[in-house]
């Protein structure tokens, strides 16, 4: 069974980077296509970018196209969202999901999604 946990939000700057991992207690997330999405307040959690499980496979958010690589590393059970040039409306708390069985990495709605972590704050200041 697969168990996410995020690390690395923060507070930055705009055009700061920071770097956010994702990463599984169960040991199986070589077995999901793997996302991330984010849920500003007041707003509905949105996609972000997603993987497949290999990792030969991406897909973004336009809003995020260019400034934020997701990538993963299966033999440590941890998916990553490096995030450059970030912005302020980028603010909102950034969750990893795992796709549901049969879900390809380009199936990016939250009900493609069967498990999720807590989420990291990521707070960029103006």
């Amino acid at each position: 069974q697969v168990r996410l946990v995020e690390s690395g939000g923060g507070l930055v700057q705009t055009g700061g980077s920071l770097r956010l991992s994702c990463a599984d207690s169960g040991r199986t997330i070589s077995r999901y296509n793997m996302a991330w999405f984010r849920q500003a307040p007041g707003k509905e959690r949105e996609f972000v970018a997603s993987i497949s499980r290999s990792g030969g496979s991406t897909y973004y958010a336009d809003s995020v196209k260019g400034r934020f690589t997701i990538s993963r590393d299966n033999a440590k059970n941890t998916v990553y969202l490096q995030m450059n040039s970030l912005k302020p409306e980028d603010t909102a708390v950034y969750c990893c999901a795992a796709a549901k069985a049969g879900r390809s990495y380009l199936n990016i709605a939250v009900a493609d999604f069967g498990s999720w972590g807590q989420g990291t704050q990521v707070t960029v200041s103006s």
